[in-house]
């Protein structure tokens, strides 16, 4: 589950045909945080893996996680393209979210990781907007 969250997130640094150098600094600490081995993370930089992973067998942490993240990185260069808007509310559908979920979040998710949201209320939050019951 690892590689496919870090293969997730890859796909959407990676959407606008660059990855930036702060935004693979924060992946990297992202996988490394996950346990993962440099050259796991660097495989992932090579060739993220498609998306296979039952979103529906995740926790509502593991949900959350996984939206947190893309959310965050998304904003991490300061640039936020449709392009990876429109990932964003796909994976959240994907993860059993309503898209709208993605811009009720956004305004409080930080592209800094230094600056910390309220992650328990804004979990919270995007409960409002699940579509599947959780695990």
């Amino acid at each position: 589950m690892k590689k496919a969250q870090l293969s997730m997130l890859v796909q959407l640094a990676t959407i606008d045909n660059e990855l930036a150098g702060k935004e693979s600094r924060w992946l990297q600490k992202i996988g490394f945080g996950m346990g993962m081995e440099e050259n796991e993370i660097n495989e992932i930089f090579r060739k993220p893996e498609p998306h296979t992973i039952a979103f529906t067998h995740l926790t509502s942490e593991e949900r959350f996680e996984y939206l947190y993240n893309l959310i965050q990185l998304m904003k991490i260069d300061g640039k936020v393209f449709f392009s990876e808007i429109d990932f964003c509310k796909r994976a959240a559908e994907k993860l059993g979210y309503q898209s709208a979920v993605v811009k009720a979040l956004s305004g409080s998710i930080f592209g800094d990781p230094a600056i910390t949201a309220d992650r328990a209320q804004l979990m919270k939050k995007a409960q409002k907007f699940l579509k599947i019951p959780t695990a």
